[in-house]
């Protein structure tokens, strides 16, 4: 009789242990690739750093006329306005580096801030989602060597947030 008690019990109790957590799987990568809002965040930064862009592209056109019109006219040069054409090349240079760099640092730290926005709002997303379907756990795509496509919630998270939730 104890013998057959323990046994329901155990028969009883196995479903419950062999229940795993439910688990979901996001592919960062590829919701960010397909965010609708990561074309907004290219159009704003264009938008702010359009005119830093415009002038340094401005000074590069300048430099290589200037380098054109010395490999054209050195013959017909004194050595005066040799020695003047390299010096204003050579300051042009200096200064275009020294804008570029800086205009490529700005931009560099500002799509990061943005990125780190569009991180904020998937995480969000992610969170709602895994509430609402119940997940114990969601794990990154490349945490995992395998995961069936149904455990896959990628998708609805681009939809999720393309529809601006």
């Amino acid at each position: 009789m104890l013998n057959r008690a323990m046994m329901v019990l155990v028969l009883l109790g196995a479903p419950l242990a062999a229940h795993a957590e439910k688990i979901a799987v996001v592919d960062m990568q590829a919701v960010f690739e397909q965010l609708p809002q990561r074309e907004q965040v290219n159009e704003t930064l264009k938008a702010e750093f359009g005119d830093r862009v415009a002038a340094v592209q401005k000074m590069q056109e300048e430099l290589r006329g200037l380098l054109e019109k010395q490999q054209r006219d050195a013959a017909l040069m004194s050595e005066s306005q040799k020695t003047e054409m390299v010096r204003k090349m050579e300051s042009m240079k200096a200064e275009l580096q020294l804008k570029g760099k800086a205009l490529d640092e700005d931009m560099r730290r500002r799509n990061g801030e943005e990125q780190n926005k569009l991180l904020l709002q998937v995480q969000k997303t992610i969170n709602t989602i895994a509430e609402k379907e119940q997940y114990d756990m969601v794990l990154q795509r490349g945490a995992v060597i395998y995961v069936k496509p149904s455990a896959d919630i990628s998708n609805k998270v681009v939809e999720a947030l393309g529809k601006g939730n």
